[in-house]
């Protein structure tokens, strides 16, 4: 009997090392799911953190307001600066931040939140703008009979209108942007016409294209270096 179990000690002496060897491998997959969760959760990402209509008059102190929700939130001036993408202070007051999922979970919790939104990228609705609105002033294959004459027509061509886009970038040498025949730039304008890469403020700019803006820190934060192109 002895004999029979000495010659079995071998073998289990092996089960019993493939047995630790098992649960240690176990053991290990779980700490690197684990960790992936975790780093998941931790890798900031683009947040709108938007707060409704604004509470000062002051744009300065609107942002100072953004700032300190933000520092309170992550412990450190620094910290808020660097995830500080936008401020926005007119119209509505909200900002664009650099979050982690948790961090962005927290802030809306923030009685002065109204809404947290993950900045998302939107696809191009259409390549012919005048006929989605109905303002073609000829008819075309993709518009109807009414709109004929337009809504250009009915508003005497947008006297005094001013229009806000949001483009990918534009052609300044254009005819589209050629101001012969206009009349002057709106006096409530308040807006700026900035010079970038290509664009020349003071050579572009008119009474027809009357202000022009960069906006890619948001798409720098999400696919690029934001601090180093700060």
């Amino acid at each position: 009997m002895k004999n029979s179990l000495r010659s079995y000690r071998p073998v289990l002496l092996l089960l019993a090392i493939a047995l630790v060897l098992c649960l240690t491998m176990i053991e290990l997959s779980l700490l690197i799911i684990a960790k992936g969760a975790l780093d998941t959760n931790s890798k900031p990402g683009l947040y709108i953190v938007y707060l409704g209509q604004p509470e000062h008059d002051d744009p300065d102190l609107v942002t100072a307001s953004h700032h300190q929700m933000l520092e309170s939130l992550l412990q450190s001036k620094e910290d808020a600066r660097n995830s500080m993408i936008y401020s926005y202070q007119h119209g509505f007051s909200g900002f664009a931040a650099l979050l982690t999922s948790s961090q962005a979970k927290e802030i809306s919790e923030h009685p002065a939140v109204v809404h947290v939104i993950p900045n998302r990228i939107l696809k191009l609705k259409t390549t012919r703008t005048w006929d989605h609105l109905g303002i073609s002033p000829i008819p075309t294959p993709f518009s109807s009979s009414s709109a004929v004459k337009g809504l250009l027509h009915d508003t005497n061509l947008g006297s005094e209108a001013i229009i806000g886009v949001l483009d990918t970038g534009i052609w300044p040498e254009s005819k589209v942007f050629n101001d012969q025949g206009l009349g002057p730039i709106p006096k409530r304008w308040r807006g700026k016409c900035e010079s970038g890469e290509e664009f020349n403020a003071t050579i572009h700019c008119n009474k027809n294209l009357i202000g022009a803006k960069y906006y890619l820190k948001g798409l720098l934060a999400e696919f690029g270096d934001y601090k180093s192109n700060r």
